[in-house]
């Protein structure tokens, strides 16, 4: 373990073997908790903060009133800080469970495979737009106050299983910063994920690609495209730009060096790019996020 990384919190969470999960409800003012990571999955819920900025990954988002996230991925970075925030009556809502809440055998069946499928999907934090939160708002608003240990169980999984139905959720990490593995309906684009994945730091031609998928370079970027919802050469630039940021956070190399490292050729245009995309600039970034960490 490098320096920087040394000085992310790892969260020992209250969860205890004995338990199914963990859920604090808090009313405050602020969000003074910095950056941190944990083993245990997390749902998070937050009411009235507008103008709070959420991290999670290289993910920098300011949310609105209503926020809902669910985190899965094993020491992924994550937090919600004050920011812009005026409100002096917020309140959230934190889920911790166990990764092996759903043993292997039960996960797998018919009935939890949209769960399971969501549960992946959260490695690289998943965000829920408002029409999921009011789906579940009556659940949620009475969970810590439900007395009888089985049937808080019960909406819990009647959360989980509703908000594993929400089609427009989407992922905030990206998955090189997330380090999680890409996967794919199709072979072909699998195969194609995988070598850029694996030589992100070189020079990737449109030809080799198509190759590999044994179509025209024409008809692969239209494949591409309809498989992935990203053009071929957008979806190049947000892995290298996930490594990218990985580097800000976790190294001492000069941004020129990660710029090099992560298959830019050009400083400038590697800041131009990195602005477009995260909002602020490498150096920024970089400096914003070690705000947030804390030595212990």
């Amino acid at each position: 373990m490098n320096a920087n990384e040394s000085r992310i919190i790892h969260e020992i969470t209250p969860l205890s073997d004995k338990d199914c999960f963990y859920i604090a409800e808090r009313y405050k003012k602020d969000f003074t908790y910095p950056i941190h990571c944990h083993q245990e999955f997390e749902l998070n819920f937050v009411e009235n903060g507008a103008g709070v900025k959420r991290i999670v990954g290289d993910s920098v988002e300011v949310i609105e009133n209503y926020d809902l996230v669910l985190i899965t991925g094993k020491d992924l970075e994550h937090s919600w800080e004050q920011h812009e925030c005026r409100s002096k009556e917020i309140r959230e809502i934190t889920i911790q469970f166990s990764s092996d809440l759903f043993f292997k055998s039960f996960i797998h069946k018919n009935q939890f495979d949209s769960i399971r499928k969501m549960l992946e999907q959260a490695q690289k934090g998943l965000y829920f737009p408002m029409s999921a939160i009011l789906k579940v708002y009556p659940l949620l608003n009475t969970l810590a106050s439900e007395s009888e240990g089985f049937y808080s169980v019960i909406k819990f999984l009647s959360i989980l299983y509703e908000l594993s139905l929400c089609n427009d959720a989407h992922t905030l990490a990206s998955s090189s910063f997330a380090k999680t593995d890409i996967h794919s309906d199709s072979r072909r684009v699998q195969k194609v994920q995988d070598y850029i994945n694996e030589n992100y730091r070189e020079e990737i031609r449109l030809s080799k690609l198509a190759d590999l998928a044994g179509m025209t370079s024409v008809s692969f970027s239209r494949f591409f495209k309809l498989r992935t919802g990203k053009n071929l050469s957008e979806y190049i630039i947000d892995i290298r730009l996930g490594y990218a940021t990985r580097l800000l956070v976790d190294s001492t190399q000069t941004i020129a060096e990660i710029c090099y490292d992560c298959g830019f050729n050009n400083i400038s245009n590697f800041n131009r790019i990195f602005k477009r995309k995260k909002g602020c600039a490498p150096k920024e970034f970089r400096d914003n996020y070690r705000k947030t960490k804390k030595i212990i």
